[in-house]
């Protein structure tokens, strides 16, 4: 009888403890700002699976996570030299400018690595050829045979006096640990990690993540785009399970903004603080680059949603064609109804998306977006010859966007991102006949679902906010 009874008073206080620990954190969590459906996403969390949705807020959504990005410095990029844009370009440049988003210019020699062996042979060229200063920053740095060789080749040019920095994401690079990084530190390079989840104070680090790719060389050069490090991306040789990404080499003033970036992250993570460098505060345009191109970034440390403004513009704005390439796929509401009516006014809206992408959750909350925007006309085309991890919105022969940010609720209001907005025609049919080059390898339509499916697709599209 006593046994019975401790365990009913256990369980009672169990629960008792459960349900104010629900009310505590529901409460905090309506205080806060938040879109209705990450509203609705949490709420079902913590209410339906408490042991789960309750320590996953604590980790991922709690005031905790205001509190680190609002330490971080707003990013204040300082705008090229004026360029006179023709109209069609003038649209989506004084709609960023209104976010303090540095205005486009032109002076650039832009070119896109079409496959990961080019994108590692322009990254290890622009490493071996480097001779003041390397930053990179990444969200994955694997130790993987490609890692391993560029940390030998970064590691020489640091020995060589070069100024080495190396800035990877606590999440992306979370098995990333510090002694297999002991080469390059030895010879005199520097590494940081963005919020380090290890931590002992690691609450909501963990959805704060730097998903930006960017190399700057000499303050002259930058690699950029969507590509991480690490044999599954990049590599010297041909691989038939490398996925396919697209990244672009660039010079002109634009370097200026990608450096500041840099800066702006590099010093909110590291104690080795790097200081601007007046002389190439704005990089000179390129003698043969005629490329305009005008730098986006977005999250936390910028004003406003200046990258879903500029996405939902484009997919009202688009004239003839709308081309979306991304490896996850989970809109909001807002973006599905706005693709779907581009489609319905008769412009060519395409969605690319790897068949099988890395995340199972994430190919099932999409699966309703891509079946509700194919009945409204767009086609859906799944990528079958292994993942696709590039990022590309084509708008009609007028604008590219190309960089790190996926189309889902994540990268768009989230995480730390860059993309860079292309308006000079040879670069936008360049990116529109790369897109073309995935045409042989796609299957049309989105996957059917049956009851089953389509019950756990319904649950995986409510939690997509929190994905």
């Amino acid at each position: 009888m006593d046994r019975i009874l401790s365990h009913y008073v256990t369980s009672h206080l169990a629960m008792t403890l459960t349900v104010m620990l629900m009310l505590i954190v529901t409460t905090t969590m309506l205080r806060q700002s938040r879109t209705p459906s990450a509203t609705v996403a949490w709420l079902l969390a913590i209410v339906l699976v408490p042991p789960i949705g309750i320590p996953l807020y604590l980790l991922l959504g709690g005031r905790h996570q205001q509190r680190i990005s609002a330490s971080k410095p707003k990013l204040q990029l300082a705008p090229p030299a004026s360029l006179e844009l023709e109209e069609r370009e003038a649209i989506g440049d004084r709609l960023l400018v209104s976010y303090g988003i540095p205005p486009a210019a032109g002076g650039h020699d832009l070119s896109l690595c079409q496959n990961g062996e080019e994108i590692y042979a322009r990254l290890r060229g622009m490493i071996e050829g480097a001779r003041e200063s390397i930053y990179i920053a990444t969200y994955e740095f694997a130790l993987d045979t490609t890692g391993r060789a560029l940390i030998d080749l970064l590691a020489a040019r640091a020995r060589a006096g070069v100024d080495v920095r190396l800035l990877i994401d606590g999440v992306g690079s979370f098995w990333t640990w510090r002694w297999g990084l002991r080469r390059l530190t030895k010879a005199g390079g520097k590494i940081a990690y963005f919020l380090p989840v290890w931590r002992p104070r690691f609450l909501s680090r963990g959805n704060l993540r730097n998903h930006r790719k960017i190399v700057i060389v000499d303050g002259r050069r930058v690699l950029a785009g969507g590509t991480n490090i690490g044999a599954e991306y990049i590599g010297p040789a041909p691989n038939p399970r490398r996925w396919r990404d697209l990244s672009f080499v660039l010079e002109g003033p634009a370097v200026a903004q990608y450096s500041a970036i840099f800066r702006n992250d590099w010093n909110f993570s590291s104690r080795h603080k790097l200081q601007a460098d007046g002389s190439k505060e704005l990089a000179p345009a390129s003698p043969t680059g005629s490329a305009v191109l005008q730098v986006l970034p977005s999250g936390p440390d910028v004003q406003g949603a200046p990258l879903y403004a500029t996405l939902a513009s484009a997919i009202y704005e688009a004239d003839t064609r709308l081309w979306i390439v991304t490896p996850y796929f989970l809109p909001n509401d807002a973006l599905t109804d706005a693709l779907c009516i581009a489609a319905r006014r008769g412009v060519d809206v395409r969605i690319f998306v790897p068949r099988r992408s890395t995340s199972r959750l994430a190919d099932l909350a999409r699966g309703s977006f891509l079946r509700e925007i194919e009945a409204a006309g767009v086609k859906v085309l799944l990528y079958a010859a292994g993942m696709l991890h590039a990022k590309i919105v084509l708008i009609d022969d007028a604008m590219a966007v190309v960089g790190s940010a996926n189309f889902d609720l994540r990268s768009i209001f989230l995480n730390y991102e860059v993309m860079g907005i292309v308006y000079s025609p040879a670069e936008v049919t360049a990116t529109a006949a790369w897109i073309e080059t995935l045409m042989p390898h796609v299957k049309a339509g989105a996957d059917r679902a049956g009851v089953w499916r389509a019950t756990l697709e319904g649950i995986a599209r409510t939690l997509g906010p929190v994905l």
